[in-house]
């Protein structure tokens, strides 16, 4: 990366007052499996999440404390994969301008006309090929009797089976040049560029990248190793507390689910994390705790492992498995001896 690449990192406001405030959350996420049925068991008995729907050869699946139809869609597929990723935009005029936006860029796909669980949908690829779209109108879940609670602020009962985590909370994908599509999201969409991390000190070469509206992260950025384009490394759910994260690790131990990496707490972003792979290969993260940015002008950070980037505690080093992105590639680069990863896991 160049000098003048690495001063793209710092947060700019000369072009982002049109972009600020168009979107309001990450609202789903679609992957596919090749093994459906078992990873809908799975999200379901283990991850404690609710069916909401069917169509196709997509389950549709949401965590308690959601109120929209779904926050994931498992739709059957040749290996796992992302096939996209919705976003809420705060409001009707800001779909507009959001699409204004993205089209100015070259990267819009067209709309989508109203599918399972919202409205009318803009389509378009981000620069590291992955499809994204943008909506506003809502199908809000009801819950059925047995579930119904009197808590006007919940959409339904806890229902203490599983894991149980309330929300999704993030999703990373893997893109060849890290700052360009941080630059490319927080100009066009307005989402806070948020954190980078360089292997070291004097590195100008980011391996990790966040962005978000209003929290930790909501889209996480890893380095694309291979040829490969619209990868996808984790999906991230959110747990109420710290020590939900620790009593998620004896569930999946206790259903045969091996933990990949965690539980930990990230520097970064002061999460509390835990990462598995779902029966179809997905990675999956389970959060806790960690920061709320309301700033609008958020200065982005720059860190580095030794600064305690990946864990807080400054002492653990990822396994190398964690950079493996979906699908599974040759491996066509090396991370590995950039001091962000162990030679364990």
């Amino acid at each position: 990366m160049s000098e003048r690449g690495m001063g793209d990192c710092e947060q700019s406001s000369g072009n982002l007052n049109e972009a600020r405030h168009l979107i309001s959350q990450l609202a789903h996420v679609e992957i596919s499996s090749p093994d459906p049925e078992e990873s809908v068991r799975w999200f379901t008995d283990v991850l404690g999440l609710q069916e909401s729907g069917r169509e196709g050869q997509s389950v549709y699946l949401r965590a308690w404390g959601e109120f929209f139809h779904h926050s994931l869609v498992v739709t059957e597929g040749h290996e796992p994969s992302l096939l996209h990723v919705g976003w809420r935009t705060s409001g009707p005029e800001e779909l507009e301008r959001a699409v204004k936006r993205i089209e100015e860029t070259g990267r819009g796909e067209g709309w989508l006309e109203a599918t399972t669980g919202h409205g009318p949908a803009y389509r378009y690829r981000a620069p590291g090929g992955h499809l994204h779209e943008v909506f506003w109108e809502v199908e809000r879940w009801q819950a059925p009797p047995e579930l119904a609670t009197d808590f006007p602020g919940r959409p339904q009962r806890h229902p203490r089976h599983g894991v149980c985590p309330r929300y999704i909370d993030h999703v990373t994908v893997a893109t060849p040049d890290l700052v360009a599509e941080a630059r490319w999201h927080q100009q066009t969409l307005g989402l806070k560029f948020t954190d980078y991390i360089v292997p070291e000190e004097d590195s100008d070469f980011v391996v990790f990248a966040t962005l978000t509206s209003h929290s930790t992260h909501e889209l996480g950025l890893v380095p694309e190793t291979s040829e490969a384009r619209g990868r996808v490394n984790h999906v991230a759910f959110w747990l109420e507390q710290r020590v939900d994260v620790e009593r998620a690790a004896h569930i999946l131990i206790d259903a045969g689910t091996p933990i990949e990496f965690g539980p930990g707490m990230h520097g970064i972003d002061e999460i509390t994390y835990l990462y598995v792979r779902e029966p179809g290969g997905m990675r999956i993260e389970l959060n806790s705790g960690g920061r709320r940015l309301f700033e609008p002008d958020w200065e982005t950070r720059r860190w580095t492992p030794a600064q305690g980037a990946m864990s807080a505690y400054r002492n653990i080093g990822m396994p190398e498995s964690m950079m493996e992105s979906f699908p599974l590639p040759e491996r066509a680069g090396d991370l590995y001896d950039t001091g962000l990863f162990s030679r364990r896991g």
